[in-house]
Order: C-alpha cells, then sequence, then structure tokens
C-alpha cells in the first residue's frame, strides 16, 4: 500500500449564541442545510447528520492522502454547519462538552430511543462530541495487528485532543472530561490484543450476545475496525476547537498506523500491556491533558508530557517523512504544547469570569475557522480507503 487515505467524522455542539445554552434544533438546521445541498450531497464535506441529541450535528470529510485536501476539507464542512446553524439563529461550536446545564432531548430514532432503553442513564449522558479518525488498511486482518500494536500510544493523542474542562456549570478538573463521561459505555476503552481477526469477530459476537452492545456500531473500543470501510477507526479524541489540531492528530493516527502494519507483516510481536494499565494511562491523559505528566508508551513512567509526545512523533518519524507530514507534525508539536483546547477554555473563564463568556469564545473562534472557507471543495485525491 503507498500513501494510506485518511478521513474524519466530527461532531459539532449546537448552542444559542445568546444564551450559551446548548440547543436541541438539530432537526431545524438539517431542514436548512437540506434546502441548499440536497439530502445527500455528492461531496462529503458538504454533508450533515443528525447524532443521538438534538444539540449535535455530525460532519465528515472524503479520504484523503494529502493532509492539506483534509484540513480544507474539514473547514469546508464546519462552514457548511455553521452557516446552516446561523440560518436559523443558532452557531454551531467546535467543543467536546455542554459547558452550561441544559436538559439533553434524544434525536427521534428508532435505535437512539433502543439505546435509551436498554443504556439508560449511560444514554442520557451520551451527548458529547467526538472526533474519529479513520485510516485505511488492507483489510480485517491487518486491521486487528494494527489495533494490537497501537494501543500504549492512545493515551498520548487523548491528552492532545483535550477539549472538555467545563460540563453542567462547572469545572470538572479535567482537561477531557468526554473522555470520562464516554467511558461509562460498556464496550468503550482499551481492549487487550486480539491477535487475530478471527478473536476480534468473536469478542464483538459475545458482546453482542451480551447486551452490552446492540449492533457493531456500538462497539465502542477505543480503535477498533470500521463497519462499512477498510479501515481502522481511532474514536478517542474530544472535537479541537482549532482543526490544525485535528489535522495533527491524523497525521499521528495515520503515521502510527503505517508503522503498525509494517511491524505486523514483519510478525513482530505486538506490546503487552493490562488493559488496567491503558485505563489508567488514558485516566491521567484525560485528567491533565499536555499539561503535567502522562504514562510513556515505552518506559511505561511518568515523564514530562512533552517528552511522552516527542517518543511519539519519533516512533512514527520515517513514515511521517514518506507521508510527507513531517514539517506538519513538527509545527504541531510545538502549538499543541503552548496552549491546548482546555487550557484556551479556561483562559478565557479568567478574562470572562463566566461559561457564557467560554462558549462566546469557542463561538467566535469555531466560526473563525470556516468564514471565508471554500465550500465548493474538490478532492485532489481520494476514493474509497
Amino acid at each position: 500500500m503507498g500513501v494510506r487515505t485518511v478521513g474524519v467524522e466530527e461532531e459539532l455542539l449546537l448552542v444559542d449564541p445568546l444564551t450559551g445554552r446548548a440547543s436541541p434544533r438539530s432537526a431545524e438546521v438539517l431542514a436548512a442545510h437540506h434546502q441548499q445541498y440536497g439530502v445527500r450531497p455528492v461531496r462529503a464535506s458538504h454533508g450533515l447528520d443528525k447524532e443521538l441529541f438534538q444539540h449535535q450535528l455530525e460532519t465528515r470529510t472524503d479520504p484523503v492522502t494529502d493532509l492539506a485536501s483534509l484540513e480544507r476539507q474539514l473547514r469546508a464542512a464546519r462552514a457548511v454547519a455553521g452557516r446552516a446553524a446561523r440560518a436559523v439563529g443558532l452557531a454551531a461550536a467546535a467543543v467536546a462538552t455542554v459547558p452550561l446545564p441544559d436538559e439533553p432531548l434524544l434525536t427521534p430514532d428508532e435505535r437512539y430511543q433502543d439505546m435509551m432503553v436498554r443504556y439508560a442513564e449511560i444514554t442520557r449522558r451520551a451527548g458529547t462530541c467526538g472526533m474519529h479518525v479513520h485510516v485505511a488498511v488492507t483489510g480485517g486482518a491487518e486491521g486487528v495487528g494494527v489495533i494490537d500494536r497501537i494501543g500504549p500510544w492512545l493515551p498520548v493523542l487523548r491528552a492532545v485532543s483535550a477539549n472538555s474542562p467545563y460540563f453542567e456549570g462547572r469545572d470538572t478538573g479535567y482537561a477531557s472530561w468526554r473522555s470520562q463521561l464516554w467511558s461509562r459505555w460498556p464496550t468503550a476503552g482499551p481492549t487487550a490484543a486480539f491477535g487475530s481477526l478471527a478473536a476480534y469477530q468473536e469478542l464483538a459476537r459475545e458482546l453482542m450476545a451480551s447486551g452490552a452492545a446492540r449492533d457493531v456500531g456500538m462497539l465502542y473500543f477505543d480503535a477498533r475496525l470500521s463497519a462499512h470501510q477498510p479501515t481502522v477507526e481511532v474514536r478517542i479524541f474530544d472535537t479541537c476547537t482549532d482543526p490544525a489540531d485535528a489535522v495533527f492528530l491524523a497525521a499521528l493516527v495515520r503515521g502510527l498506523v503505517e508503522h503498525a502494519a509494517r511491524d505486523w507483516r514483519a510478525g513482530a510481536e505486538a506490546p503487552t500491556w493490562r488493559t488496567e494499565t491503558l485505563r489508567a494511562a488514558h485516566w491521567r491523559a484525560s485528567r491533565v491533558g499536555l499539561t503535567d505528566t502522562l504514562v510513556h508508551p515505552g518506559c511505561r513512567r511518568l515523564v514530562p508530557a512533552r517528552e511522552a509526545l516527542e517518543a511519539l512523533v519519533s516512533e512514527v518519524a520515517t513514515e511521517l517523512v514518506e507521508a510527507g507530514d513531517d514539517a506538519r507534525v513538527a509545527e504541531g508539536v510545538t502549538r499543541v504544547l503552548a496552549c491546548g483546547g482546555a487550557a484556551r477554555q479556561r483562559a478565557a473563564y479568567e478574562r470572562t469570569g463566566a461559561l457564557t463568556g467560554v462558549v462566546a469564545d469557542l463561538v467566535a473562534r469555531s466560526e473563525a475557522v470556516w468564514r471565508g472557507a471554500d465550500t465548493s471543495y474538490s478532492p485532489s485525491s481520494g476514493g474509497t480507503p
């Protein structure tokens, strides 16, 4: 395989720009969107979808090999969502939790209603906004080989994306509170090494038979095989307010996938980590982001976040150079270590003294990303990954 294609799905939060509160009016936003683009736009970045709750929207990109194309698509997708929201008096903010208290409303949908019946309070607290990165693989066997090898590095990536310190009117003390909310799903979190595609498929059957997953779409592993396309899907990320951070993460995920696939093909043993240790590393990442120490994926001890991130970049250095991503990643390391999403939200609170000020800042920064964005984007490379 040459340079692997990569695609991104993002969830955005609908807010009332006057009150700063989440607004359950996705049906109106989607109606405004369909009026302009139709129900099934040709370009993925022109599409919008419903999500579990009515204060959420989902966007996606086409698969591409060029990260500049990916960033253009992300900006175009946010422009489409933002303009549709503004058409009905709302704003679409790129943030991972709902900062102010609200009473979420489930989206009318048979599957979502069944999830509410089955999982009750877990579902009620699931109205968070995440980002999923898809990277192409040659098939399920390679995909499982990749999943078995990238797990120890994922907590570092989670720390980079941390963008949800506030929830229900208070500072949670976490950089990524979304991670803690999401971990309540019975299938969410890190997985032990599977060893084979057959073992992966057998676990999936067991989880669905037990009721822990309603269907394959509810296998909420940190990294999983996509049900509908030949990709590994990494699902741990908060939605990032800055799309450059999203693209930075996509570059690192692609590098990890390629690196792990090479090790798998060479017959190298997968690292042996207990899931309890991986869960602890993820907890640490969600608690502090990049502001303190993280579990080093090599030596397994706490090290400064910079050291852990630089170790990840070093691990995939060859793959980054081959894909032409090394300069973008070097710039990204400097940027995210200087200030992350959670730190920017807390800085907005310090300036304004109110969570409404945090939301206003999120809206302003989210909309600055797409104002003037080219929504006539045409993929320069891509197709089915």
